[in-house]
């Protein structure tokens, strides 16, 4: 559906921001509790928490993250996703959400009533609770910035800084691709992620956003290079036919395209290996789990590993 009309009845433009707002508190129904702790104050309050507080951001925006091939149900429901991506990289979980508009007049109210009804299904899903946000008019745009809130879901978390050398690299899923549909179709890891949070072999982790090739970067320890298997490199079938129409490899698909929103992680060196890929197995048996190397010196790349530095992933503003 295009997000845009040209008939001011089945315009926002029709409704005003107070009817609006009032539209929108009953798109979310219950995912949405009553002030003050939901939509109705300047701020919505939220309960105290024991453990340590999580917060991430992340838009969704008309022809950048999703075009008029996209539902409206799956563009709210990838806005939460998204955001639901990074806790699941720190092995948290979700408490609350904020999101803030930024509407062209034009933009349909039936899109926006869709948009919100599948926000308001994945918030159901993952136990989010959307408190509060804000509308504003922008001269033809159309996006969405979510706010999320969450918590450690066990006594430790995982950051991107922890990996040593010797450490195994391994990734969940499938690569590549996304272009075809997983960008919006993906499920977010966070029981993955909790899982991974829980054992003491795993020293650091987060998630592909923007391609295996650039986050990889993240991960990777000063003074060490990751040497990566190309056989190892689980590649989407999407990833194979999107290699059809571009004439580039299914590999630099998996390494390059970017939201593919599975969990990348490091091993300690000294990581029973097999008990781990044992234990995944069982907590997951239908997500692929693949060791696709190690953190090593410069000098000790094998030959024949993944060329790093040729590749690139999505870089905003470039």
């Amino acid at each position: 559906m295009h997000p845009f009309t040209a008939n001011p009845a089945q315009a926002v433009s029709a409704l005003g921001e107070t009817r609006l707002i009032a539209r929108i508190r009953g798109w979310l129904g219950d995912v949405s509790p009553p002030a003050p702790f939901g939509i109705g104050d300047d701020c919505a309050v939220l309960p105290p928490s024991s453990r340590r507080q999580l917060v991430t951001t992340d838009p969704v925006i008309h022809g950048r993250h999703f075009d008029d091939t996209v539902p409206p149900r799956a563009v709210g429901a990838k806005l939460l996703k998204r955001n639901l991506s990074d806790l699941a990289a720190m092995g948290g979980r979700p408490t609350a959400a904020v999101i803030a508009l930024a509407l062209d007049p034009r933009v349909r109210v039936r899109w926006l009533e869709e948009f919100y009804r599948g926000l308001a299904a994945t918030a159901r899903r993952f136990g989010v609770r959307i408190v509060g946000g804000d509308v504003a008019q922008a001269d033809g745009a159309l996006g969405a910035c979510l706010t999320l809130f969450g918590e450690a879901a066990g006594p430790r978390m995982l950051l991107r800084t922890g990996a040593r050398r010797g450490d195994w690299i391994y990734v969940t899923g499938r690569l590549g691709g996304s272009l075809l549909g997983h960008h919006w179709r993906f499920t977010p890891r966070l029981a993955e992620g909790a899982w991974l949070a829980r054992r003491p072999e795993v020293r650091a982790m987060m998630d592909v956003s923007d391609g295996l090739a650039k986050d990889l970067q993240a991960l990777t320890p000063p003074g060490l290079q990751p040497a990566l298997r190309p056989a190892a490199i689980p590649v989407a079938p999407d990833a194979r036919r999107l290699a059809r129409r571009t004439g580039r490899t299914p590999l630099h698909h998996a390494l390059c395209d970017g939201e593919d929103y599975e969990l990348v992680f490091a091993a300690a060196a000294r990581a029973d290996r097999p008990r781990l890929e044992r234990a995944w197995r069982r907590a997951f048996p239908r997500l692929r789990l693949t060791c696709l190397g190690r953190f090593v010196r410069p000098g000790g790349v094998p030959p024949g590993a993944v060329d790093l530095a040729a590749l690139h992933g999505y870089e905003h503003l470039r």
